[in-house]
């Protein structure tokens, strides 16, 4: 018979994982959303595939890409619509989701400068491809620096001020849409590049292998405590009639720990996603709260 030590240091793994599932977002209650969601102010997009029809390599890297930036927007305009009916209890949460926020947004951005936009233009033989872009990266990376300084300066929770931060959003808010619209389409129009690859040469294997490679590892890599939670929980898979429900492709169990282990760590923060840990709209947190504050002030009356 094991000794009580040896029982007790066998069921710490299990308290552990009793402890991460109980903070996990698949715990947390979701409703489906009935007032203004993470779909405005700023446009999410259509993804090329879905609009054209077409399958090349530019076309579906496009595509991939649209997804990853429609969950950037719909983290954008879940903090816009939440920030002003916060409660003085979730300002610490929300600060937290919004600094995750601009990690990802920054990472994605310099991971971009650093690696694919350099592959990209090796691959087509073509150094001015994303002269652009570059253009579009330097209008907005001033109010986005803005944004992570003044979170990332309050002294408390408390001197928290929504005015202020949906000022500085919107500094920056119209170069941001702009752009991650527009980064879309410039890459799609690769494919009448004159040297873009064709179908079912090395070349073209290997600029899919390069769009495939980058795009497992540029959310990754940002952080897969608050990075990673945040990308997923941002994610609609009902968009464009669901098929890209099981979009980023991966083990399912893979993906329900990246969102529900790897969110446990900060689980205070993801109420305020703009989906569920499956992936459904959910009515903003902010929505509830306040409706549940209300009920609660009604019953004290009573």
């Amino acid at each position: 018979m094991a000794s009580p030590r040896v029982t007790l240091f066998l069921s710490i793994p299990f308290m552990i994982i009793g402890f991460l599932l109980s903070r996990s977002p698949f715990m947390m209650a979701s409703v489906s959303p009935s007032r203004p969601w993470a779909d405005g102010p700023m446009k999410l997009i259509t993804t090329p595939q879905y609009q054209t029809k077409k399958s090349d390599i530019f076309t579906s890297g496009a595509t991939h890409m649209a997804l990853l930036h429609n969950s950037i927007l719909r983290g954008y305009n879940s903090l816009y619509h939440q920030a002003p009916l916060l409660l003085d209890q979730d300002k610490a949460d929300f600060i937290g989701y919004a600094l995750a926020w601009y990690r990802f947004v920054k990472s994605h951005h310099d991971d971009e400068e650093a690696s694919l936009f350099t592959k990209v233009e090796e691959l087509l033989q073509d150094k001015k491809i994303f002269e652009e872009t570059h253009h579009e990266h330097e209008s907005f990376l001033a109010g986005l620096a803005e944004f992570e300084k003044y979170l990332s300066g309050l002294k408390s929770p408390a001197e928290f001020s929504a005015d202020e931060l949906l000022r500085i959003m919107g500094t920056f808010q119209e170069p941001f849409e702009k752009h991650f619209h527009s980064e879309i389409s410039t890459i799609a129009k690769f494919s009448e590049h004159p040297n873009a690859p064709k179908e079912g040469t090395p070349e073209n294997a290997a600029a899919a292998a390069t769009f495939k490679a980058w795009g497992k590892s540029t959310v990754t890599k940002a952080g897969m405590t608050d990075v990673v939670p945040f990308f997923l929980l941002n994610l609609d898979r009902t968009v464009e009639d669901g098929i890209w429900a099981n979009w980023p492709p991966m083990p399912a169990p893979i993906k329900w720990g990246l969102i529900n282990i790897a969110g446990a760590f900060h689980s205070g923060w993801w109420k305020f996603a703009s989906c569920d840990a499956y992936g459904q709209p959910q009515e903003l947190w902010a929505y509830r709260a306040a409706t549940i504050k209300a009920q609660k002030e009604e019953q004290a009356k009573a």
